[in-house]
């Protein structure tokens, strides 16, 4: 993180905690947010991703005492403490001058312009004399590890610094992905084992904590966020816990109702009841056929779709047609019509 970060970020209202605020106010706020903004409960949200990144930043520097007093210190200044003047020349002869220099480096502002070549910008602190501007050595010393007048002295914050997260993606076969399965990741050199869990679905992201890159100086290591590839089944389909499955039966079976076989993902298969009159299109549900989870285990969506027979023998097509001339008098499309000229 630099500096021109501190000065333009809010951290406070990334939190929303007051200024004022103390440790336990803020870590409550980053809980209550970080949990609200996980990638876990956000599924592809790249902007609820990128609020929880900010969190995670905030909280770093405002639960740390050292670091959160000299973000106070520059964001003091940036607020009105230090004074922002143009000029041609610093008041203060080779040292006033390295600190335009310093400063338009760090910040873009005017470090390739002198007095000839265009404005340059000046930065100074309160009050006049050398007491002024040690105190703005002293704060900027402490803001970036060095000293305030040298330019070698400009550097990012000491300390523990969190590790990265890091991105890895893996394909698993329909059946591992409901049942779960343990996978063996490459990264960055390093052989990861990661346990996906049952029920997971195409797409889904998987945050693994503390496998991504190391910290800085003892300080956690990063999160390795896992992107799963689902294979698809010839048969069945995931709904959340649930298996769908769609199950072919004859005319005679829908309007004379039957039980029929249904196959389960385990191999096996199941009696399931088509009641009589089922239309094609319904779903029947058999309990306790789905995907294991915390929550308990989910259903098998038995969707039944009635078959019609491409081709009919002599006394197959004798029978139908005695069958529409019994029911010749039913007019299945009477309601579409009623509904479609309201």
């Amino acid at each position: 993180m630099t500096g021109q970060d501190w000065f333009e970020k809010d951290f406070y209202a990334t939190l929303g905690v007051p200024k004022n605020a103390d440790a336990a106010a803020i870590k409550k706020a980053y809980r209550k947010k970080a949990r609200t903004l996980h990638p876990d409960h956000n599924p592809g949200d790249a902007g609820a991703e990128s609020r929880f990144k900010d969190v995670g930043e905030a909280y770093a520097v405002l639960s740390d005492p050292e670091q959160r007093q000299q973000y106070d210190a520059i964001r003091a200044m940036a607020g009105g403490g230090a004074r922002f003047s143009a000029g041609a020349g610093g008041p203060g002869g080779a040292g006033a001058a390295g600190f335009e220099d310093l400063f338009g480096g760090l910040f873009g502002a005017g470090a390739g312009h002198g007095a000839a070549g265009g404005e340059r910008v000046r930065y100074s602190t309160p009050g006049a004399g050398a007491g002024g501007a040690a105190g703005f050595e002293d704060i900027l010393g402490g803001l970036f590890g060095g000293a305030g007048g040298s330019p070698a002295g400009f550097r990012a914050p000491r300390g523990p610094q969190r590790g990265q997260d890091l991105e890895a993606s893996t394909t698993l076969p329909f059946r591992q992905a409901v049942e779960g399965s343990t996978v063996t990741l490459g990264v960055e050199g390093r052989r990861v084992t990661a346990r996906i869990p049952a029920g997971v679905r195409d797409g889904q992201k998987i945050r693994l904590r503390g496998k991504g890159r190391p910290g800085a100086a003892g300080a956690p290591a990063g999160d390795l966020v896992v992107l799963v590839h689902v294979e698809p089944h010839p048969v069945f389909t995931l709904d959340g816990r649930d298996l769908r499955v769609v199950v072919p039966v004859t005319f005679a079976e829908a309007a004379l109702g039957a039980q029929v076989e249904v196959p389960t993902l385990d191999g096996g298969t199941v009696r399931v009841k088509v009641p009589e009159g089922t239309p094609s299109g319904r779903t029947l549900r058999v309990k306790g056929h789905g995907v294991s989870g915390p929550k308990g285990k989910g259903d098998l969506l038995a969707s039944v779709q009635v078959i019609v027979p491409q081709r009919l023998s002599d006394e197959a097509r004798a029978a139908v047609e005695a069958f529409a001339q019994a029911t010749g008098d039913a007019d299945p499309r009477s309601d579409l019509r009623a509904r479609a000229a309201q």
